[in-house]
């Protein structure tokens, strides 16, 4: 993965608190070694992170998505894939390691599979759970990126599809 360099001001998605700021970056002695930190600061003002310059991406910290990114995600929410194991605990691992990338893709993807699952057959609950994280993420993003509230974005996601919803 490339190194990313983030500046004060910039919109940064920091699984699994979401989206943030860059306030900051800041040096700091831990353990006898001094390192630079990037100051991330969370919307709602209680949270903070410090991620490390040299390796953001090794914690997940990636750029917010941009306008120019939301048709992708919308278009994948429609026809996105992913091949899910049919055995429960092999596919909760793989729904799990998905929800906790905070690939905005990857989840979009994951999104538009458990719907069709849904259509196809019924979702058991844990699914059902998954499905409803997915959109959550994707609508907290997508609602910092638009200047939006987050329950409209959430009802624009779920009618990406035409005909059911998951319930």
């Amino acid at each position: 993965m490339k190194k990313e360099d983030f500046t004060p001001g910039d919109r940064v998605v920091l699984p699994p608190y979401g989206v943030g700021v860059v306030s900051d970056i800041q040096t700091k002695k831990i353990a006898g070694n001094q390192n630079s930190y990037y100051q991330v600061d969370f919307p709602n003002g209680s949270s903070r992170a410090f991620v490390p310059v040299a390796s953001p991406s090794s914690v997940g910290l990636r750029p917010a998505l941009s306008e120019t990114e939301l048709p992708e995600i919308m278009s994948r929410l429609k026809t996105g894939k992913v091949s899910l194991p049919r055995q429960w605990a092999a596919r909760h691992r793989k729904v799990t390691e998905i929800l906790a990338s905070g690939d905005p893709y990857r989840i979009a993807n994951l999104a538009a599979e458990l719907r069709r699952w849904d259509d196809e057959r019924g979702l058991p609950d844990l699914d059902r759970q998954a499905y409803a994280r997915s959109i959550k993420l994707l609508s907290e993003e997508i609602s910092e990126v638009m200047s939006s509230d987050p329950k409209e974005i959430k009802s624009m996601l779920e009618s990406a599809w035409d005909g059911k919803g998951v319930n």
